[in-house]
């Protein structure tokens, strides 16, 4: 890549992205044969504004425009940059299993590492340490893969198959929380197929959730909703041991993240249908629990019940519901589930109009795990919205945060 000439380069990367000439052009704000002479290296690119307006649109850095390396992020944070999608991303286009079928497989780590290194993966992102996570993806990806390959048979390859499918999971939910998208759906669609390998209904009950999770984030609420509602109904109790609490768990989930869906198509009775459904889980459940790193149980039913109501557009529907939230309860949630709340509220209090309170929102957040609201890009989209509300000059706390995610008005 580093010796194409910069028209090549544009052409790959468009290609990566799965834009055509046309729409890259619109995209840009220019014609369709500007594009073609400039991959085709007849026109020359030789304005840094055009290069960096170019690099926004394919969503790179722009040195990778120019042939260059990429200077990774120095700050705290470090969320991800695009040397890190690229590394996740030849991760998951790795077949090892394919390989194995024809070669010898390569030596894979032991089973018990790997169970101890995805265990620590799952509270990584529950904690939300996202620059963390991704950085350690790659190679938690490349090791799964290699033990799913090298396990072909017997108690060992089901287990791999399993660890595989969770490391699946992690990384499409990371990716999800980043914006990547694409790239969550890969992965999650990657996770149901590996979970039915592991036979484990749970598991893939769980992956479905990730894959609706994904489909929402592309804008497909329609097959989110439908895929999480067939799957939670193969779940549904109602014979021997369906009170698990593990499958209690899924099913739970399967139900909120299906009326997610519903809350994005704007069908009101299904989302109420669909949370009543998940709080009789819950109900049965007895508590909170982390079953299958679900989070599931009566508090986060509420969090979803305000999450829904801000997707619906009642945003004073969704500061009823937090109010009602036992704090105590409330404190007991690992951090990014509360961050990944109060973000939802925050959202609320802009619908009110209430941006103060959505900014101080913003910051109790932060400071509960600032990955959740300095890394995600709904979180920057809220505090866009906080700033050009405001008036005058923002609040001083809320301008050093707004500072630190690279947001202004």
């Amino acid at each position: 890549m580093d010796e194409l000439p910069i028209g090549r380069r544009v052409a790959y990367w468009r290609a990566r992205r799965r834009m055509s000439q046309q729409v890259f052009a619109d995209r840009l704000a220019k014609s369709k044969s500007w594009v073609d002479k400039v991959e085709r290296g007849v026109r020359r690119l030789d304005k840094f504004s055009v290069l960096h307006e170019i690099a926004d649109v394919l969503q790179l850095d722009v040195q990778l425009l120019l042939g260059r390396d990429p200077e990774r992020r120095t700050d705290a944070l470090n969320c991800i940059d695009q040397i890190e999608v690229e590394e996740i991303r030849a991760a998951l286009e790795r077949y090892d299993s394919m390989t194995a079928f024809f070669d010898a497989p390569p030596y894979p780590p032991p089973l018990d590492e790997m169970r101890k290194a995805v265990s620590h993966a799952w509270l990584t992102y529950q904690y939300a340490r996202y620059g963390v996570l991704t950085r350690a993806l790659p190679k938690l990806l490349r090791d799964a893969q290699a033990a799913d390959a090298a396990y072909s048979s017997g108690d060992d390859a089901i287990i791999a198959a399993h660890q595989l499918g969770q490391v699946y999971q992690i990384a499409s939910s990371t990716l999800r929380k980043l914006g990547e998208h694409e790239l969550a759906w890969l992965a999650a669609d990657r996770s149901m197929a590996v979970s039915q390998r592991a036979g484990d209904q749970l598991l893939a009950g769980i992956a479905t959730y990730r894959v609706g999770n994904a489909l929402l984030a592309l804008g497909r609420a329609r097959p989110a909703l439908e895929i999480n509602v067939n799957i939670a109904n193969r779940l549904a109790p109602g014979g021997e041991n369906d009170d698990r609490p593990e499958r209690l768990s899924v099913y739970g989930m399967l139900l909120l993240q299906g009326a997610m869906a519903a809350a994005r198509i704007g069908d009101s009775a299904t989302v109420r249908d669909l949370i009543n459904g998940a709080e009789e889980a819950a109900d049965r459940l007895g508590g909170d629990h982390n079953h299958y790193w679900t989070c599931f149980g009566p508090t986060n039913v509420q969090l979803h019940r305000a999450s829904a109501a801000v997707e619906l557009g009642e945003g004073r529907q969704a500061l009823d519901t937090h109010d009602k939230i036992e704090p105590a309860e409330f404190n007991a949630l690992l951090p990014e589930r509360r961050a990944h709340h109060l973000l939802d509220v925050a959202r609320g209090c802009t619908q009110v109009g209430d941006v103060e309170k959505a900014g101080q929102l913003l910051i109790e957040g932060d400071r509960l795990a600032p990955s959740e609201i300095r890394c995600r890009p709904l979180a920057h989209e809220v505090m866009s919205d906080v700033l050009r509300r405001t008036r005058g000059t923002p609040p001083a706390p809320i301008a050093e945060l707004a500072e630190q995610m690279g947001v202004g008005v």
